[in-house]
């Protein structure tokens, strides 16, 4: 086993990630290190929705440099290709700096792009995008579900049947020629990492994190996050930025539909995490001392030093 020089920590949104990071900042700096924050969060990137996102926690900690946070205009478009870019660069920089990066986020491709060297599939031409995303509009996502699970079922195991997104793209992978059953596990959780890191998934029991999640949109909500929302849809925000859980809900005005939502990405984080091998789960559940857990976490990159 290498030793770790880089730590991934991910988990569901509410669960508690930014004060775990931050206690590992703490513990490092105690050992010794330069601790630094690398975002890992999809919709972090962008300026315009900071308190939609949860990116202004991660701004307004001073004890706890965080990059990657509010780095791109709400206009732009930021595909996983330019995030494993912009992820690579930072972390590669702190290490010759001869910093300890704090990789954060949640779970899925952007989490995989900073950590690993993608193998991109090529982008859909305009015209089946659009046609699949117009089959959309008429049929519904439950509809392309089901076709999806007809012609590649073992594709449609992982994908919920109202998760627009994924849905047209595998089924544009599909009818590209380019959807093909996985070979062995994903690099992300092996040894093949870009660097030797230190994988730490971050859950709750789902009773709390469901309260948990219903206090951080009260706060999202009492901070502004509507009419926030309401001005990026006014300057233009891109279809990547206006993915952001809630931004489409707000602009409805309806702040139900936010939370089931939430709650529904939440529980297949939660499941999807608890099956991955090679990662330690760090169960937050009852809220354990945050130094304590940090210490633990921290203990196998120190005791390479």
């Amino acid at each position: 086993m290498r030793t770790p020089s880089v730590i991934a920590l991910f988990g569901p949104t509410a669960v508690g990630k930014t004060s775990i990071a931050l206690a590992v900042g703490r513990a490092l700096r105690a050992a010794g290190r330069d601790p630094v924050a690398v975002s890992a969060d999809a919709m972090q990137v962008y300026r315009g929705i900071e308190t939609l996102t949860g990116a202004r926690d991660a701004l307004e900690q001073d004890d706890l440099e965080h990059r990657l946070v509010a780095v791109l205009p709400i206009t732009e478009s930021c595909s996983a290709g330019r995030f494993a870019e912009l992820a690579h660069a930072e972390i590669d920089a702190a290490l010759a700096a001869g910093r300890t990066p704090v990789v954060v986020g949640g779970t899925g491709l952007y989490l995989r792009a900073a950590l690993t060297e993608l193998a991109l599939r090529p982008q859909a031409p305009p015209e089946l995008r659009g046609r699949l995303e117009a089959e959309l509009l008429r049929d519904g996502p439950e509809a392309l579900h089901e076709r999806l699970r007809a012609v590649a079922p073992w594709a449609v195991a992982g994908i919920a049947p109202r998760d627009r997104s994924r849905l047209v793209r595998t089924l544009e992978l599909h009818e590209m020629g380019e959807l093909r059953p996985p070979e062995g596990p994903s690099a992300l959780w092996t040894d093949e990492t870009r660097h030797p890191t230190r994988l730490v998934g971050l859950v709750r029991d789902r009773d709390e994190i469901r309260a948990r999640i219903d206090v951080r949109i009260d706060a999202m909500l009492a901070a502004g996050a509507s009419d926030e929302v309401r001005a990026a849809d006014a300057a233009g925000a891109s279809a990547t930025a206006r993915k952001a859980h809630g931004f489409e809900p707000l602009l409805q005005d309806d702040e139900d539909r936010m939370r089931r939502d939430t709650r529904r990405y939440v529980k297949r984080q939660l499941t999807w995490m608890r099956k991955l091998p090679g990662v330690e789960v760090v169960d937050l559940t009852g809220d354990p001392d945050v130094d304590a857990v940090a210490a633990r976490i921290v203990a196998p990159l120190l005791a390479g030093a």
